[in-house]
């Protein structure tokens, strides 16, 4: 069935992937999971693989110690042996952990055996704050794994996107970081039944528009298409662009957005220093210095550890209104 033709149904994203992850291991043997807390009863710590013990069993559903580098190294011995793991490290936070088996084995593999062997394993991380977690607990690091040559990095904001980057991930040969808002755990959105992919480097448009681009991923994509929203009331006709996965990035479409509009806004729930929306602008003023407008700017999270206050936490974090403001001052400044 065409994925035109495919029934849909509203779900949420924290079920959009489990679907996929239940889906993939029934048609590929080769797939199984491994992370702490990861069997039932618990099935994670947002349940994304709630009742996956119940369908595979413990073989396959694989219960592991608290050790962030043995679940690597375990998933990177066993791709290497020709399966397919799906690694779970609970929170971004704890990548640090496991980083030399990340960086050092799973990313270079490739590379180092000139193309000979490949890492096909997926690692599942949740990220971002506004849960009152703390600051070892609410990170936003994927500007450190997208500096890593040899790794893939998706972010999904949609159910949609969840479940087709999830299975694309699953069955691409190299390793892909799969990073997961918390927050958007529960948003709901329709999703296909069945089969389908959605491939890596390919941004969507969430919102045409003429007078500004917006670059926004992870939880501040649905934020942006809201400040948008409110940006048209005041006149300002805003588009939005989704890159779902930042390696690949898809450049073609952030700089045809910004050859029409003129003008750029990067947002990321990221800290500002060394947040990856730097590398998006330093490229697209390489790029299309001619057509902008005026300078490209950030919204980012204040540069600080993620206080465990909640209106503290709610005031670091960049938001809806950050975004409104940097559009409405970029469209002011040209």
């Amino acid at each position: 069935m065409s994925q035109a033709m495919q029934a849909t149904r509203v779900m949420s994203i924290k079920d959009a992937l489990s679907e996929a992850i239940r889906d993939e291991m029934g048609r590929d043997d080769r797939v199984f999971v491994l992370g702490e807390d990861i069997q039932d009863p618990f099935g994670g710590p947002f349940q994304v693989t709630l009742g996956l013990t119940d369908l595979y069993g413990k073989r396959r559903v694989i219960e592991t110690p608290i050790s962030e580098s043995g679940i690597i190294g375990t998933a990177l011995g066993a791709a290497l042996a020709g399966l397919r793991p799906i690694a779970e490290i609970m929170i971004i936070d704890f990548m640090g952990v496991c980083m030399d088996q990340v960086y050092n084995q799973a990313a270079k593999v490739r590379y180092m055996s000139g193309g000979q062997v490949s890492a096909p394993m997926v690692i599942r991380t949740e990220s971002g704050a506004g849960g009152n977690f703390g600051a070892q607990h609410s990170q936003s690091l994927e500007a450190w794994m997208c500096h890593v040559p040899g790794l893939k990095v998706v972010m999904p904001s949609t159910a949609y996107d969840a479940k087709g980057l999830m299975l694309t991930a699953i069955r691409d040969e190299d390793p892909v970081v799969f990073i997961e808002n918390f927050q958007l755990y529960w948003e709901r959105g329709e999703c296909p039944e069945g089969d389908y992919t959605v491939p890596l480097g390919e941004a969507a448009i969430r919102r045409g528009g003429m007078d500004c681009s917006i670059v926004a991923w992870g939880r501040l994509a649905p934020a942006a298409v809201a400040a948008a929203e409110e940006l048209a009331a005041a006149g300002i006709d805003a588009e939005v662009i989704d890159p779902r996965t930042l390696v690949p990035l898809d450049y073609n479409t952030i700089i045809a957005s910004v050859r029409k509009t003129g003008r750029l806004v990067v947002a990321h729930e990221a800290v500002r220093r060394g947040g990856y929306g730097a590398e998006i602008a330093a490229t697209v003023q390489e790029r299309a210095w001619d057509a902008l407008k005026g300078p490209v700017l950030r919204v980012a999270s204040e540069n600080t550890p993620v206080p465990y206050s909640k209106p503290l936490e709610a005031e670091m974090l960049a938001q809806k209104k950050d975004i409104v403001a940097a559009v409405t001052a970029a469209v002011g400044k040209s």
